[in-house]
This record gives C-alpha cells, sequence and structure tokens, in this order.
C-alpha cells in the first residue's frame, strides 16, 4: 500500500505546487492589470511631450517614463552583449575540456563565486572600484551606464555558463558520438551537431540572464541611475531604469497619482521582460523550423 500510495502522493503534491506558483503569477498580474492598466497610454511614456519628439530627442521627457524604458533596454543590450559571449565560450569549454585541470577549476571556483554573490554586494563592488580609480588613474571617474552593465554582466555570467554547460553535457550520448564517427573534427562537431542540438537550454539561460538584468534595483541603485535625468547622453553618464523608478516613486509618491504611476511603471516592466521572452520564443521556433527544412 505505501509503495503505490507514495508516488501518487508526490504526484498531487507536485501538480499542487505547480498550481499555486501559476495562481501565485496570475495573481500578480491581475493586480498589476486592475491598478495600472488603465494607464497604459502615451501620457504614461511621454507625458506632456509629443511622441515624435519625445522619441527623437527634441524635447525632454519629465513627467513619463520612456527615458527609464530607453535606459532599460541600454542596460539590457550592453550587458546582455559583454555577459552571453564570454558565459557561452566559459560554458562550451568546461562541457569540452573534461572535468580536470586546474584552469577547469579555477573557472568553476569563479563562477560558483559569483552565482553566489547577491546584487547588493554587485553594486557596492561598483562603487568601490569607482572610489579606487578616482584615487588611482581616473580622477574624473563616476557611476555611469557602462559601469551597471559591466556589474549586470558580472551578475548574470553565472546563469549563461552553467546553463551552456548543462545543455552541452545533456546531449544524448549518440550525439556525443556522431561528430567523429561522420569524420567531423572536434570543433566541426560542436558547430553543426552539438550547439545546434543543446540550443534550447542555452537559450534558456540566455532568457534568464535578460530577465535579471531588465529587473534588477540594487546594482544599478549603486552604479549610477538617477530620477528625472532624460534619455541616457552616453555610457559615461547617468541613466534612468525602469525598476529604479518603480522603487522611487513606491517610496517617494506624494499622492494617489505617483502611486498609480509606480503600478503602471511595473505593468510596462513586465510587459517589456514578457516581450522579450516572446521575441526569444519567437526566434528558437524560426531557427527549429530552417533546421527542420534544411535537413
Amino acid at each position: 500500500m505505501t509503495r503505490w500510495c507514495s508516488p501518487r502522493l508526490l504526484v498531487v503534491l507536485s501538480w499542487l505546487a505547480c498550481a499555486l506558483v501559476a495562481a501565485g503569477v496570475l495573481l500578480l498580474v491581475c493586480f498589476l492589470v486592475v491598478r495600472g492598466g488603465h494607464l497604459l497610454r502615451s501620457e504614461l511614456l511621454f507625458g506632456h511631450v509629443p511622441p515624435v519628439d519625445a522619441v527623437f530627442g527634441g524635447q525632454p521627457v519629465f513627467q513619463g517614463i520612456w527615458p527609464a524604458l530607453v535606459g532599460t533596454l541600454w542596460l539590457v543590450v550592453g550587458a546582455a552583449a559583454m555577459a552571453i559571449p564570454v558565459g557561452l565560450l566559459a560554458g562550451v569549454h568546461l562541457a569540452e575540456s573534461g572535468r580536470g585541470g586546474r584552469l577547469d577549476a579555477l573557472i568553476r571556483l569563479g563562477v560558483d563565486l559569483l552565482a553566489g554573490v547577491p546584487s547588493i554586494i554587485m553594486g557596492l563592488f561598483g562603487f568601490g572600484l569607482i572610489l579606487m580609480l578616482r584615487r588611482t588613474l581616473l580622477p574624473d571617474a563616476n557611476t555611469s551606464l557602462l559601469l551597471a552593465m559591466i556589474c549586470l554582466a558580472l551578475l548574470v555570467l553565472p546563469y549563461v555558463v552553467k546553463t551552456t554547460e548543462a545543455a552541452l553535457a545533456g546531449l544524448p550520448p549518440s550525439l556525443q558520438v556522431s561528430g567523429p564517427a561522420l569524420g567531423l573534427t572536434r570543433w566541426q562537431a560542436l558547430l553543426h551537431i552539438k550547439l545546434p542540438a543543446a540550443r534550447g537550454g542555452i537559450l534558456g539561460g540566455v532568457i534568464l540572464a535578460v530577465g535579471r538584468i531588465a529587473e534588477d534595483t540594487a546594482v544599478i541603485l549603486m552604479t549610477g541611475v538617477a530620477a528625472n535625468t532624460g534619455l541616457p547622453g552616453s555610457l559615461t553618464g547617468k541613466f534612468q531604469a525602469l525598476p529604479f523608478d518603480i522603487y522611487y516613486l513606491a517610496a517617494e509618491y506624494q499622492g494617489p497619482a505617483d502611486l498609480e504611476r509606480a503600478f503602471g511603471t511595473a505593468l510596462t516592466l513586465l510587459l517589456f521582460t514578457g516581450s522579450l521572452l516572446v521575441l526569444a520564443r519567437v526566434v528558437h521556433r524560426k531557427l527549429e523550423l530552417q533546421e527542420g527544412r534544411d535537413s
């Protein structure tokens, strides 16, 4: 009886846990839609500035979240451009080079240490780096968009490394030996067989990293984000970002209108990250279809 009931009980508990998670997410989304859905119009993005002037920088936007949306997009693109190539190469190296060697052990130690660093500590690292540069090489060094990109790239780097290594290591044994059986070199087998077969798992790590970049507040709080700075002028200047705008409005709101704007900003951030997820899935699906037609 016990042997029959235990697996059934585990299945029921697993489904219950999944249902609770889904219900929690649905409740959160419905709450944001109710509180901020009615604000999803041009005034939330651009305030009273004409949209064309706001998009092309003709007039500064101080009553909308357009500068924060653009700053968040800059953060995502810049940090992802730094973290993803390095993470892919490190993950491929760890998966292909075996389990031994001092270099592998050093890389794994560094990745594990980065994975355990809280975001606020990463922000303090960036701030401390600026203080050190001021006292040594660059007296005019200051927190900036570039510094925030670097710190966020370091923060999400372990996601890309770990998922790339796991995706390649989890391939079926038949794929692992198909390259040599076809007369391909090690790197030809990696490029033409292993990476295409593992791209689903790799893409999952990339999506996780991009989502973490877009939503993190603690890192940017210490590395250059500010309120009402307008569109990012350069990589060395201050910037706005949606997570900080939510934090700032929720903490410093002066009335119901400001609080409602915080809910609208939170819903915008949710739609932004959701759009990135949908875009990644569409790209993945198109790659799968293309591979099917080619085969």
